[in-house]
């Protein structure tokens, strides 16, 4: 038989040379990972997926290899291909998935619950995107009944410490402990370890050790960054000891899908390559990914992203009622800062790097807060509406300034407050008193809600009296309320000015949220506005049109 080159295992690697042009040109084209000026040697994973591949290419093109390395090919292939039948089986919906020890009495695991602990169970590693509200926390839960991965650690928002525990401790029999502080301790014997994010960076040497067996990231989308922060390095080792890793959100893409490849590197690295693969393989620059559909449609046929809506598992919530407002703001208050606003504006086109970076930082932080406070008090007379109806409200907006005017017009409601300056007991206290009635007014920072249950079951109407440049933002708040719980439709009300950060802020929100849509729903149809404006660029457009 005619051979078109070597194949040999060597170090863990295959490692393919000798191999004549016309076949590196092909070769080329179904291994994009491997650069275009690479010639000579290439080298591949000794992975179950390489393997498959690689066995399929020698079908094409046959290559001299030993008997052994052609029994560990084969081997691999083997070995991918049962665990592909095995996970396409238990995402059938008739599949009966076996049934597990250490449930609470009256408490069960729902089959599409079910099917989740089974797939990640299999494959190991799992970026679970179930829709807001269909129990991702349970999920979890579910699947540490499971020996394997015990001891587990899960990872979370300051404010969800608490809430993590209840739920585990309602759902299941596992021991839990809440991890107290920043600095190692010896740890009591547990089932379940709750880390805050906060923590890791603290206890980043007793990840090394490999103690625990599988961790679970709640909110993963806390890791977008990277190992750019000590919270993402303390965060990789602890995934590379681990044999299981899971990361929890329904909106892991908050800006740009580039964003993925941050956080795939804490459930499977291997899956996107290095993040300069993935940059000439899929994006658009550094941010932008060119077809979210594909790389969304990719994710599921390796099995790593699993999503489920609400209406495909039989959840039938009634549609959102979204209700897009222009008040007018406070004119003296953005004529304030107008002057200071232009001068940032030039400075962000003509500056140096450092001085153009320092100003779009500044004019983008002068503006947010110029147009929050204006709006300020018409945003409060407009919850008023609400309020003398009888309606309770959850009011979300991002500055402190802000808030004082809304205590302040909103004073004889006595609202209650859950923003990055209330401590967890505080917060706690904010939630039982709106959800036991004592105030009809929550106040909710954009970016404080993330994980949060159980309001749903007081109120269905949000005002966004601030917005955010994350569209995914929007969406984890409006999911506070939009889940299992809530018997009426939802009304989520955007209230804009036409003037300061408002409207550069709406027209960017478009291509995000067109970004995160093909990669959570591939397929699913999304209109939107394109731009490859940045949110500075924007907000500096609006005052250089003035200066010219």
């Amino acid at each position: 038989m005619k051979t078109y080159g070597e194949l040999l295992l060597i170090e863990g690697k295959w490692r393919m040379s000798s191999v004549p042009p016309h076949v590196v040109i092909r070769l080329k084209q179904l291994f994009p990972r491997i650069p275009k000026w690479m010639t000579g040697t290439f080298t591949f994973p000794n992975d179950t997926s390489h393997c498959a591949d690689l066995s399929w290419f020698t079908v094409r093109y046959p290559l001299q290899m030993t008997e052994q390395d052609k029994l560990v090919l084969e081997g691999g292939r083997d070995i991918f291909e049962r665990n592909q039948v095995r996970m396409e089986e238990i995402l059938l919906p008739d599949y009966a998935p076996p049934v597990r020890v250490g449930l609470k009495e009256g408490q069960s695991v729902r089959h599409y619950q079910a099917q989740a602990v089974e797939l990640f169970l299999s494959r190991t590693c799992q970026l679970l995107g179930d829709d807001v509200g269909l129990g991702k926390t349970y999920t979890a839960a579910a699947a540490f009944l499971d020996t394997r991965t015990l001891p587990a650690v899960v990872v979370m928002q300051t404010h969800l410490q608490d809430q993590w525990r209840e739920k585990i401790e309602e759902f299941t029999n596992l021991r839990v402990h809440k991890i107290k502080v920043t600095r190692p301790y010896d740890l009591p014997e547990a089932d379940v370890y709750l880390f805050k994010y906060s923590q890791l960076l603290g206890w980043v040497d007793l990840f090394e050790d490999g103690f625990f067996k599988c961790v679970v990231y709640d909110e993963i989308q806390e890791l977008r960054r990277g190992t750019d922060s000590g919270k993402g390095r303390a965060a990789k080792r602890l995934s590379e000891s681990a044999k299981f890793c899971m990361g929890l959100s329904a909106t892991p893409v908050y800006n740009f899908g580039a964003e993925l490849w941050n956080i795939l590197e804490y459930i499977d690295p291997s899956l996107l390559g290095s993040n300069h693969d993935f940059l000439r393989e899929w994006c658009i620059g550094s941010k932008e990914v060119r077809d979210p559909d594909a790389l969304g449609t990719y994710l599921r046929e390796h099995h790593v992203m699993l999503r489920r809506t609400k209406r495909e598992v039989g959840q039938q919530l009634p549609p959102i009622n979204t209700i897009v407002e222009t008040i007018e703001p406070d004119s003296v208050t953005l004529k304030s800062v107008e002057d200071l606003a232009k001068q940032l504006a030039i400075k962000t086109t003509i500056g140096s790097f450092l001085e153009r970076g320092r100003a779009g930082r500044e004019l983008d932080l002068l503006m947010r807060h110029a147009t929050g406070v204006s709006k300020a008090v018409a945003v409060a007379q407009y919850a008023k509406i609400f309020l003398e109806a009888g309606i309770p409200i959850l009011l979300v907006g991002w500055h402190r300034d802000v808030y004082d005017i809304w205590l302040r017009e909103l004073k004889d409601c006595c609202p209650a407050m859950y923003t990055g300056s209330e401590s967890e007991k505080q917060k706690s206290e904010s939630v039982r008193r709106f959800v036991e009635g004592e105030t009809d007014v929550f106040i909710l920072s954009l970016r404080s809600g993330a994980g949060l249950d159980g309001l749903q079951y007081r109120c269905s109407t949000i005002i966004f009296g601030e917005l955010d440049w994350s569209p995914k933002v929007h969406e984890q708040v409006i999911g506070r309320l939009n889940r299992e719980g809530q018997v009426e439709q939802l009304t989520a009300v955007y209230l804009n000015a036409d003037e300061g950060s408002d409207p550069p802020m709406v027209e960017l929100l478009g291509i995000k949220s067109s970004q995160a849509s093909g990669i959570n729903d591939p397929g699913r149809q999304f209109e939107a506005r394109f731009t490859d404006k940045s949110r500075i660029s924007a907000l500096a457009e609006q005052f250089l049109s003035k200066v010219m």
